[in-house]
């Protein structure tokens, strides 16, 4: 993070021909409030030291014994680094001291408050704002409704989205999705008119970081395009732990802010039958794996009795392969393990799910896709001056052991198809568990992740392969990538399971008339 923070400083002096000290208060003009703290502590950077060299200094980076210099740019002499690195090299104020040696923004008392609510979501996976305790929430970030459906009365904990209706709605919206009254012609309550056997369901995914749809707005650190409406997005991000779940591939139901465009099986679901508005569950984490049973145990708002069925998607396309560890292989997921714990998961979500339910299973993705398309173009950082390509950036995080992949993420082609064996056997595990196995309240569809159809899809439009990969981490994929994805999916469930699907609500458009203003998002 440092580094990060350090070379944007250093570039914006670059880029705008001013001192480091004016770039300084520049970027801290740009970050909200309590944020500034962050670039506040960098108030002593020597234009001529890298950001490595900076940020050991400060003792935000260091050097375990034993362990390789960790850096992002080409290193000075390494004599000549181990002197620039010296705290004695800096002339500190004593405001500055005091925050040399954190490990974490969290230190920052200034920010210590957010991020214990942070915490408390990252445990329990649900809600911070949810007054009733039904798992769903009025407020947007610290998982409320940008991670489920709004609710729309948090004060009573029978209403709820997804819950079949409470005597037809007839007095008020106990599922809130907008509909609820009675036809002054003819007496019959509006969900009994439009919704009654119009074979509603919810979509629920569980998924890691790629179906929380993690992001870092490329803005934040390309100064070239920076400005004081950069990091207007700043505290909504941090507080949705920097996913955005709302644009995303199954549970997207906003317009997207962060490029491209939103398209997803909710708004999808919901097109088809208006009655589904609002019934949208993404419990996903960034770097979970297939062990996902205290995820769904704590995060599943679902109740087998009063509310209706879902599609789940089960969508960890990455993690069970996926480590920052330096013996990456000994660390994946095993098949035997992946088994295990996926027909736990299921188990489970056969006790919990309602009658009629259906589960779909997604395989692995094939991640050499990143480095074929990415290890030889410039990272955003490294677009001013040409000198920060992916490679490098990999080779940064690797080092650090906080790689998102050491599989796929490295210049040795060996470990890079060594871990696509891996995700392959993996995804063949997913596959037999959906050939074989049977549940009472749901069916199991297996597919496999649809990258290779999403790469020709959007050659035929034009587009470059690098393009459907966020360009800051160089892992996920991207916004474009996740609206593509749904068509894809959509496609071959309508081919293949159409029951999964529902049939399309013919009321769709009397609904929308009369409810228009109801529904809200």
């Amino acid at each position: 993070g440092c580094v990060l923070v350090v070379s944007v400083i250093e570039q914006l002096a670059q880029w705008h021909n001013s001192t480091v000290k004016a770039a300084m208060e520049r970027l801290c003009d740009y970050i909200p409030g309590k944020y500034q703290i962050m670039c506040h502590m960098l108030c002593c950077i020597d234009k001529e030291m890298n950001a490595d060299v900076v940020c050991h200094s400060l003792r935000l980076c260091k050097q375990d014994p034993g362990q390789p210099l960790c850096h992002l740019y080409s290193p000075p002499e390494l004599h000549h680094f181990r002197e620039l690195m010296h705290p004695s090299t800096f002339i500190f104020p004593p405001f500055q001291k005091s925050f040399m040696g954190f490990s974490s923004v969290c230190a920052f008392p200034l920010l210590a408050n957010l991020c214990e609510k942070i915490k408390y979501v990252l445990r329990n996976k649900l809600p911070f704002e949810d007054f009733d305790g039904d798992k769903f929430s009025t407020f947007p970030t610290l998982r409320g409704y940008h991670w489920r459906g709004r609710d729309c009365n948090d004060k009573n904990t029978t209403v709820y989205p997804g819950r079949r209706p409470n005597n037809w709605d007839a007095k008020s919206d106990s599922n809130c999705n907008g509909i609820w009254g009675v036809d002054p012609k003819d007496g019959i309550p509006y969900e009994e008119k439009f919704c009654k056997g119009a074979d509603s369901k919810g979509v629920v995914l569980l998924g890691d970081s790629a179906g929380a749809h993690f992001h870092i707005p490329p803005e934040w650190m390309t100064v070239t395009q920076m400005s004081t409406k950069s990091f207007d997005n700043l505290p909504m991000a941090f507080s949705d732990e920097l996913d955005w779940p709302q644009f995303s591939e199954i549970t997207g139901f906003l317009n997207s802010t962060i490029g491209g465009w939103t398209d997803s099986l909710y708004l999808r679901l919901r097109k088809r039958n208006r009655c589904n508005h609002r019934d949208l569950q993404n419990i996903s984490q960034n770097g979970i794996r297939g062990r996902l049973i205290q995820e769904i145990r704590s995060g599943l708002a679902r109740n087998q009795l009063l509310d209706y069925p879902a599609i789940v998607i089960y969508a960890t396309i990455g993690n069970d392969v996926c480590n920052g560890e330096r013996d990456t292989l000994a660390h994946m997921t095993t098949p035997k393990e992946m088994l295990s714990n996926v027909v736990k998961a299921l188990r489970y979500l056969d006790s919990h799910l309602p009658n009629g339910s259906h589960v779909i299973l997604t395989g692995l993705v094939d991640g050499r896709f990143l480095w074929d398309n990415l290890h030889d173009r410039y990272h955003p950082l490294g677009q001013l001056n040409k000198d920060v390509t992916y490679s490098q950036l990999y080779s940064f995080l690797d080092c650090l052991q906080v790689s998102p992949c050491s599989g796929w993420l490295t210049p040795n082609e060996t470990l890079r198809n060594l871990t696509s064996e891996r995700a392959l056997q993996l995804s063949n595990v997913l596959k037999e568990i959906a050939r074989s196995e049977k549940f009472t309240n749901f069916d199991v569809f297996y597919m496999d992740f649809p990258l290779k159809q999403t790469a020709e899809e959007w050659r035929k439009m034009g587009g470059e392969p690098w393009q459907l990969i966020e360009p800051v981490d160089g892992f996920h994929p991207s916004q474009i990538a996740a609206a593509l994805g749904t068509g894809i999916t959509w496609q071959k469930a309508l081919d293949e399971w159409p029951q999964v699907l529902g049939k399309e609500n013919p009321f769709n458009d009397q609904i929308e008339a009369i409810f228009k203003d109801q529904g809200g998002y």
